[in-house]
């Protein structure tokens, strides 16, 4: 994955001048680099290679959505603070606008709509929305997300193979009637019908939460991973898109 692989922008940078407001996502920029070169170099023995991939299009998404959200969602970041993201290939663009589209506003990987990426030349299974799926509901080979269709969603982002079953197997397997009471058959879906399935999730979800991290990169962080922490402190309102 040249995301994965690519130079360190510090060294792409240099002692280039930054633009005005830099100084408020450098510390998030160090956070997303530092973790996605730990998940390169992390040992992939267990793991089949797609899945050791899997962390690298999650975290490459959450620092995306990250400059994202502060320059179209909440006008935090200047124009010119964001194109020159761009410009440094900071930021993947293409990701980004395809956000801005219907039906790919939680787009987990540029990678998921690249026909060229799988062996039927198809979309990744994780754009097909779950309740028109048949048969076992898995993650996405490629890049380990559940599904990115519009709708399936949970808190405002793909549901990934680190979230409960409990929120996307009920989705994909009780749909089209009213909500009933739960019962044991319910149970019993919270849980994939293979037991090595299961089992190879319940490992791959063994990421462990940041520590000794910055306060307010982990608030925000957590607010992408659709968790309750409290707001981090905001880097100043300034111009934003047009």
């Amino acid at each position: 994955l040249a995301f994965g692989i690519s130079m360190s922008w510090r060294v792409r940078l240099g002692n280039k001048p930054k633009p005005t407001g830099w100084e408020s996502i450098e510390p998030s920029l160090d956070f997303f680099e530092g973790k996605l070169r730990d998940a390169v170099n992390e040992p992939h023995e267990g793991k089949r290679k797609a899945e050791s991939q899997w962390p690298i299009h999650r975290i490459h998404y959450e620092k995306n959505r990250y400059i994202y959200e502060l320059y179209y969602k909440e006008s935090k970041i200047s124009r010119e603070l964001y194109e020159f993201l761009v410009r440094h290939k900071i930021v993947d663009a293409s990701l980004i606008s395809k956000w801005r589209k219907p039906g790919y506003e939680i787009l987990c990987s540029m990678s998921a709509v690249n026909k060229n990426s799988t062996n039927f030349g198809t979309a990744a299974i994780c754009r097909v929305p779950l309740a028109q799926r048949s048969g076992r509901i898995a993650p996405s080979q490629l890049t380990g997300c559940v599904s990115c269709a519009s709708g399936d969603g949970i808190n405002g982002g793909p549901i990934w193979w680190t979230d409960p079953h409990t929120l996307w197997a009920p989705k994909a397997k009780r749909k089209g009637g009213p909500s009933k009471a739960r019962t044991s058959e319910d149970d019993a879906l919270d849980e994939p019908e293979d037991p090595e399935v299961a089992k190879r999730l319940k490992a791959l979800r063994g990421e462990q939460e940041e520590q000794d991290l910055d306060p307010a990169v982990a608030a925000r962080l957590n607010a992408l991973r659709g968790g309750d922490g409290p707001t981090p402190p905001q880097p100043t309102a300034q111009a934003g898109p047009t």
